[in-house]
């Protein structure tokens, strides 16, 4: 038995003093220092440095292992010149991206905190990296294929994969599927895929209008993508429309990468159908994309999350980094408010949209918790989340199930 002694913990969506944590695996008690030493006499006591902050571990839900090798390779500013200059280097930078590497860029999340993290997984190679790394991990396998002449050997692959990583489910592994685009998934085989996943019960994600060339290709059949599609798939009309993919979805909650390009119309029916959103602030940003309102979805009640994509279209995957944009990049909304809902969308949201036993420290819950130390210390309780985002960089521990890492 462990008791950990913060300054602050983050408990019941605020902020309490002199409350401290007895867990194994999982959380045991929340009380007092003094009651808990008394209930747990043989327990180890740690106590938090100055000015700290316990918070569950946190939660990235969306993001893609396998470009870990891109630093200064693919090309940013629009969708369009970024999606050729990852078709023209994907190879190559997926071959160079080897286990080391992963591992380094696992480790890498660690030090911000993250205790799980959705990874899209395209080809399956990072199953084994995923497997040995002590996060938590959602091994979303990306279903690909809009042209009829290869989709059934395209679905035959994702099915291997699949069944792959359900078989490593007993190392931390929990498999689930992951659509790529509305323009790149022929309806057939998105079918059968959403089938599995309710016949299995496995979660879904799914990229959603991230740019305003999908929704003109969608949409019209014009655009940017129209080159693109007569290029490389000698193909000039989409093989589903907006309506039609959202509409796939009805019996499947899924968890809808981007939607910046949504329109009113979508999101109220992404909020109708019980869906949530993964936000990727600086993804978008560095594509070109857009700003996705976050006013529209808090209005909604659409459940979302931050996370940071992958490293094809990001500098990092420090969770503080993006939280960081995403407090800039959401300029209109009160600060204070932002950064507590910033939080809560690194823990207690995904966990929820994925039924994870974490992302609170409540009794019962899994002991997975980031520990932070503020550089001083704060005024008010009420600014300890704004603080928290402004000022940190790694964090001090971070625990898995109990056991720190």
């Amino acid at each position: 038995m462990i008791i950990l002694n913060p300054n602050y913990i983050y408990i019941n969506n605020s902020f309490k003093e002199n409350i401290a944590v007895a867990f194994n695996k999982r959380i045991e008690a929340i009380d007092s220092l003094e009651r808990l030493k008394e209930k747990y006499p043989n327990a180890k006591v740690i106590d938090g440095e100055e000015n700290s902050v316990l918070y569950a571990g946190f939660i990235n839900t969306h993001l893609h292992l396998e470009f870990s090798a891109n630093k200064t390779t693919l090309q940013y500013g629009k969708f369009m010149p970024w999606l050729d200059s990852v078709i023209a280097n994907r190879d190559e930078l997926v071959n160079i991206c080897d286990n080391a590497l992963m591992e380094k860029t696992c480790k890498d999340m660690l030090r911000s905190g993250i205790t799980t993290f959705g990874a899209i997984s395209s080809f399956g190679t990072e199953l084994e990296v995923c497997e040995k790394t002590p996060q938590k991990v959602i091994f979303f396998n990306e279903l690909i294929g809009s042209n009829m002449a290869f989709v059934d050997a395209l679905y035959s692959d994702f099915l291997i994969r699949l069944r792959a990583s359900q078989d490593a489910s007993s190392n931390g592994i929990i498999p689930a599927i992951a659509i790529h685009s509305p323009y790149s998934v022929h309806p057939i085989v998105l079918k059968r895929a959403l089938d599995i996943a309710k016949d299995e019960n496995l979660k879904v994600s799914a990229h959603f209008l991230e740019s305003q060339a999908e929704r003109e290709w969608l949409e019209d059949e014009s655009g940017e993508f129209l080159d693109f599609f007569k290029k490389y798939f000698n193909a000039s009309k989409p093989v589903t429309t907006i309506d039609e993919f959202l509409k796939s979805f009805d019996n499947t909650p899924t968890h809808f990468t981007h939607v910046v390009q949504a329109n009113n119309k979508e999101l109220e029916y992404i909020a109708k159908k019980n869906h949530s959103i993964a936000h990727c602030p600086r993804s978008n940003r560095l594509l070109g994309c857009g700003r996705l309102p976050i006013e529209k979805l808090i209005a909604l009640d659409i459940p979302f999350t931050i996370a940071t994509d992958g490293l094809s279209s990001n500098s990092s995957l420090n969770i503080f980094d993006e939280l960081r944009s995403a407090l800039m990049m959401h300029h209109a909304e009160d600060l204070g408010e932002l950064s507590k809902l910033l939080i809560n969308s690194i823990t207690s949201i995904p966990a929820k949209i994925f039924n994870l036993n974490s992302g609170e420290i409540k009794e019962g819950k899994d002991a997975d918790f980031a520990l932070i130390k503020l550089p001083s210390k704060p005024t008010t309780l009420k600014d300890i989340a704004l603080q928290t985002i402004l000022h940190t960089k790694e964090v001090e521990r971070v625990y898995i199930n109990g056991e720190e890492c």
